[in-house]
Protein backbone atom coordinates (compact mmCIF):
# COMPACT_ATOMS: atom_id res chain seq x y z
CA UNK A 1 0.00 0.00 0.00
CA UNK A 2 3.30 1.83 0.29
CA UNK A 3 3.55 2.82 -2.88
CA UNK A 4 0.04 3.51 -4.16
CA UNK A 5 -1.18 7.16 -4.03
CA UNK A 6 -2.60 8.77 -1.79
CA UNK A 7 -2.30 12.98 -1.88
CA UNK A 8 -0.37 15.83 -2.89
CA UNK A 9 1.86 17.61 -0.29
CA UNK A 10 0.45 20.82 1.54
CA UNK A 11 3.19 22.54 -0.15
CA UNK A 12 1.34 23.07 -3.54
CA UNK A 13 0.90 26.70 -4.37
CA UNK A 14 -2.50 27.55 -4.71
CA UNK A 15 -4.02 24.79 -2.63
CA UNK A 16 -2.71 25.81 0.71
CA UNK A 17 -5.66 27.33 1.75
CA UNK A 18 -7.67 23.93 1.83
CA UNK A 19 -4.59 22.13 3.92
CA UNK A 20 -4.32 22.45 7.25
CA UNK A 21 -1.23 22.84 9.17
CA UNK A 22 0.10 19.89 10.47
CA UNK A 23 3.27 19.29 12.67
CA UNK A 24 5.23 15.85 13.02
CA UNK A 25 4.10 13.54 15.76
CA UNK A 26 6.23 10.88 17.66
CA UNK A 27 4.07 8.01 17.29
CA UNK A 28 1.53 5.90 15.96
CA UNK A 29 -2.19 6.32 15.83
CA UNK A 30 -4.50 3.57 16.54
CA UNK A 31 -8.02 3.92 15.48
CA UNK A 32 -10.81 1.55 14.98
CA UNK A 33 -13.41 1.43 11.80
CA UNK A 34 -16.70 3.15 12.43
CA UNK A 35 -17.87 3.00 8.70
CA UNK A 36 -16.46 2.21 5.44
CA UNK A 37 -17.49 3.59 2.02
CA UNK A 38 -15.75 2.31 -1.18
CA UNK A 39 -15.13 4.44 -4.00
CA UNK A 40 -13.34 3.73 -7.18
CA UNK A 41 -10.11 4.33 -6.31
CA UNK A 42 -10.10 4.96 -3.13
CA UNK A 43 -11.77 3.57 0.76
CA UNK A 44 -13.16 6.12 3.39
CA UNK A 45 -12.91 5.35 6.44
CA UNK A 46 -15.02 6.74 9.32
CA UNK A 47 -12.16 6.10 12.48
CA UNK A 48 -12.33 6.66 16.13
CA UNK A 49 -9.28 7.49 18.13
CA UNK A 50 -9.62 8.85 21.83
CA UNK A 51 -13.46 9.09 21.07
CA UNK A 52 -12.97 11.98 18.38
CA UNK A 53 -14.56 10.41 14.84
CA UNK A 54 -12.58 11.45 11.62
CA UNK A 55 -12.67 10.39 8.25
CA UNK A 56 -10.20 9.31 6.55
CA UNK A 57 -8.71 7.98 2.76
CA UNK A 58 -6.67 5.49 1.22
CA UNK A 59 -6.01 3.84 -1.62
CA UNK A 60 -9.13 1.26 -1.98
CA UNK A 61 -8.71 -1.51 0.22
CA UNK A 62 -11.02 -4.22 2.11
CA UNK A 63 -11.73 -3.04 5.61
CA UNK A 64 -14.73 -3.73 8.00
CA UNK A 65 -15.98 -2.16 10.79
CA UNK A 66 -14.70 -3.07 13.87
CA UNK A 67 -11.00 -3.26 12.23
CA UNK A 68 -8.18 -1.72 13.84
CA UNK A 69 -5.48 0.05 12.27
CA UNK A 70 -1.87 2.14 13.01
CA UNK A 71 -0.68 5.34 11.07
CA UNK A 72 1.69 7.82 11.57
CA UNK A 73 1.73 10.49 8.56
CA UNK A 74 -1.05 11.83 7.14
CA UNK A 75 -2.53 15.17 5.40
CA UNK A 76 -6.06 17.13 6.17
CA UNK A 77 -7.82 18.48 3.50
CA UNK A 78 -10.78 20.72 4.59
CA UNK A 79 -14.32 20.31 2.34
CA UNK A 80 -12.75 17.57 -0.11
CA UNK A 81 -15.32 16.99 -2.78
CA UNK A 82 -15.32 12.88 -3.84
CA UNK A 83 -17.01 13.00 -7.39
CA UNK A 84 -17.68 9.14 -6.65
CA UNK A 85 -19.91 9.47 -3.50
CA UNK A 86 -20.88 12.83 -4.54
CA UNK A 87 -20.34 14.11 -1.01
CA UNK A 88 -18.18 17.48 0.10
CA UNK A 89 -16.11 15.47 3.49
CA UNK A 90 -15.75 18.37 6.14
CA UNK A 91 -12.74 17.03 6.92
CA UNK A 92 -10.46 13.85 5.43
CA UNK A 93 -7.16 12.72 6.79
CA UNK A 94 -5.11 10.93 3.43
CA UNK A 95 -2.92 8.58 4.68
CA UNK A 96 0.19 7.24 2.96
CA UNK A 97 0.28 3.70 5.23
CA UNK A 98 -2.36 1.82 7.06
CA UNK A 99 -1.34 -1.07 9.58
CA UNK A 100 -2.58 -3.56 11.19
CA UNK A 101 0.17 -3.43 13.96
CA UNK A 102 1.92 -0.59 15.71
CA UNK A 103 5.90 -0.69 14.04
CA UNK A 104 8.60 -1.36 16.49
CA UNK A 105 9.74 2.52 17.70
CA UNK A 106 5.87 3.03 18.52
CA UNK A 107 6.72 3.59 22.33
CA UNK A 108 4.34 5.34 23.50
CA UNK A 109 0.22 5.91 23.97
CA UNK A 110 -1.18 8.08 21.92
CA UNK A 111 -4.98 8.29 23.04
CA UNK A 112 -2.82 10.40 25.18
CA UNK A 113 -1.89 13.34 23.15
CA UNK A 114 -6.08 13.99 22.35
CA UNK A 115 -6.80 12.36 19.39
CA UNK A 116 -5.37 13.45 15.51
CA UNK A 117 -4.15 16.92 16.22
CA UNK A 118 -1.29 16.91 14.46
CA UNK A 119 0.73 15.12 11.73
CA UNK A 120 2.43 15.26 8.77
CA UNK A 121 1.87 15.76 5.19
CA UNK A 122 1.74 11.98 3.07
CA UNK A 123 3.74 12.18 -0.50
CA UNK A 124 1.91 10.78 -4.01
CA UNK A 125 3.00 8.26 -6.04
CA UNK A 126 3.17 10.33 -8.95
CA UNK A 127 6.69 10.98 -9.43
CA UNK A 128 9.76 10.75 -7.13
CA UNK A 129 12.27 13.15 -9.07
CA UNK A 130 12.59 11.04 -12.39
CA UNK A 131 9.60 9.21 -13.14
CA UNK A 132 9.15 5.17 -11.27
CA UNK A 133 7.46 4.43 -14.37
CA UNK A 134 8.57 1.46 -16.79
CA UNK A 135 8.99 2.22 -20.35
CA UNK A 136 5.93 0.54 -22.35
CA UNK A 137 5.95 -0.83 -25.82
CA UNK A 138 3.89 1.89 -27.00
CA UNK A 139 4.18 3.52 -30.48
CA UNK A 140 2.36 6.36 -31.19
CA UNK A 141 2.27 8.95 -33.46
CA UNK A 142 1.96 12.86 -32.55
CA UNK A 143 -0.99 14.69 -32.97
CA UNK A 144 -1.54 16.81 -36.04
CA UNK A 145 -0.02 20.25 -35.14
CA UNK A 146 1.40 18.61 -31.75
CA UNK A 147 5.17 17.43 -30.55
CA UNK A 148 6.49 14.17 -28.91
CA UNK A 149 7.57 12.84 -25.43
CA UNK A 150 10.91 12.95 -26.82
CA UNK A 151 11.08 16.64 -28.55
CA UNK A 152 8.81 18.35 -25.37
CA UNK A 153 11.92 17.01 -23.12
CA UNK A 154 14.70 17.85 -25.27
CA UNK A 155 13.28 21.39 -26.04
CA UNK A 156 11.65 22.03 -22.49
CA UNK A 157 12.75 25.26 -22.00
CA UNK A 158 10.94 26.46 -26.11
CA UNK A 159 7.98 25.02 -24.35
CA UNK A 160 7.83 26.24 -20.86
CA UNK A 161 4.51 28.31 -20.42
CA UNK A 162 3.65 27.20 -23.74
CA UNK A 163 0.13 25.58 -24.22
CA UNK A 164 1.31 22.01 -26.73
CA UNK A 165 -0.21 19.17 -27.75
CA UNK A 166 1.03 15.83 -26.90
CA UNK A 167 -0.95 12.44 -27.78
CA UNK A 168 0.09 9.67 -26.24
CA UNK A 169 -1.02 6.66 -24.64
CA UNK A 170 -2.20 6.82 -21.09
CA UNK A 171 -0.63 4.08 -18.77
CA UNK A 172 -1.54 5.17 -15.73
CA UNK A 173 -4.07 7.65 -13.63
CA UNK A 174 -4.43 8.70 -10.27
CA UNK A 175 -7.86 10.58 -9.69
CA UNK A 176 -9.46 13.30 -7.73
CA UNK A 177 -5.72 14.12 -6.08
CA UNK A 178 -5.91 18.17 -4.60
CA UNK A 179 -9.35 18.27 -6.76
CA UNK A 180 -7.43 17.09 -10.16
CA UNK A 181 -7.10 14.02 -11.83
CA UNK A 182 -3.40 12.90 -12.59
CA UNK A 183 -2.52 11.33 -16.16
CA UNK A 184 0.90 9.83 -16.98
CA UNK A 185 1.69 9.05 -21.15
CA UNK A 186 3.82 7.33 -23.36
CA UNK A 187 4.03 7.79 -27.03
CA UNK A 188 6.80 5.40 -27.52
CA UNK A 189 9.52 7.98 -27.32
CA UNK A 190 12.44 8.98 -25.40
CA UNK A 191 14.65 11.79 -24.85
CA UNK A 192 17.34 9.96 -22.62
CA UNK A 193 15.43 8.38 -19.81
CA UNK A 194 12.33 10.93 -20.01
CA UNK A 195 9.79 8.74 -21.84
CA UNK A 196 6.91 9.43 -19.17
CA UNK A 197 4.96 12.89 -18.78
CA UNK A 198 2.72 13.52 -16.11
CA UNK A 199 -0.56 15.82 -16.90
CA UNK A 200 -2.96 17.65 -14.57
CA UNK A 201 -6.67 17.53 -15.71
CA UNK A 202 -10.20 17.55 -14.78
CA UNK A 203 -10.89 15.04 -17.27
CA UNK A 204 -12.69 12.21 -15.97
CA UNK A 205 -13.64 9.72 -18.90
CA UNK A 206 -10.37 8.57 -19.53
CA UNK A 207 -8.99 4.91 -19.20
CA UNK A 208 -5.76 3.45 -18.94
CA UNK A 209 -4.43 2.28 -21.64
CA UNK A 210 -6.51 4.37 -24.20
CA UNK A 211 -4.95 6.87 -26.94
CA UNK A 212 -5.33 10.64 -25.86
CA UNK A 213 -4.57 13.79 -27.09
CA UNK A 214 -4.03 16.31 -24.66
CA UNK A 215 -3.81 20.61 -24.46
CA UNK A 216 -2.29 21.79 -21.72
CA UNK A 217 0.32 24.33 -20.21
CA UNK A 218 4.24 23.12 -20.16
CA UNK A 219 5.51 24.38 -16.60
CA UNK A 220 9.01 23.00 -15.74
CA UNK A 221 10.77 22.25 -12.08
CA UNK A 222 7.51 22.16 -10.01
CA UNK A 223 8.57 20.83 -6.66
CA UNK A 224 6.01 19.90 -4.32
CA UNK A 225 8.92 19.41 -1.74
CA UNK A 226 10.04 16.17 0.47
CA UNK A 227 11.84 15.43 -2.73
CA UNK A 228 9.24 14.94 -4.89
CA UNK A 229 9.65 17.73 -8.15
CA UNK A 230 8.61 17.25 -12.31
CA UNK A 231 11.27 18.42 -14.50
CA UNK A 232 8.82 18.96 -17.04
CA UNK A 233 4.76 18.99 -16.46
CA UNK A 234 1.62 19.26 -18.11
CA UNK A 235 -1.12 21.27 -16.14
CA UNK A 236 -4.92 21.86 -16.64
CA UNK A 237 -5.04 19.78 -19.72
CA UNK A 238 -8.44 19.21 -21.93
CA UNK A 239 -8.64 16.28 -24.53
CA UNK A 240 -8.50 16.93 -27.58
Amino acid sequence: MKNVFVILISAVIGFSSCVSQNKEVDGPHKVEVKEVLQANAYTYLNIRENKKDQWIAVPKMEAQVGDIYFFDDFMEMNDFESKDLGRTFESVYFIQELRTEADSHAGHDHAAQGGMSTGHPAVPDVHKGKPEATQNEVKVEAAEGGITIAELFANREKYNGKKVLIKGEVVKANLEIMNKNWFHIQDGTADGENFDLTITSLENDIEVGSIVTFEGMIILNKDFGHGYSYEVLMEDAVVK
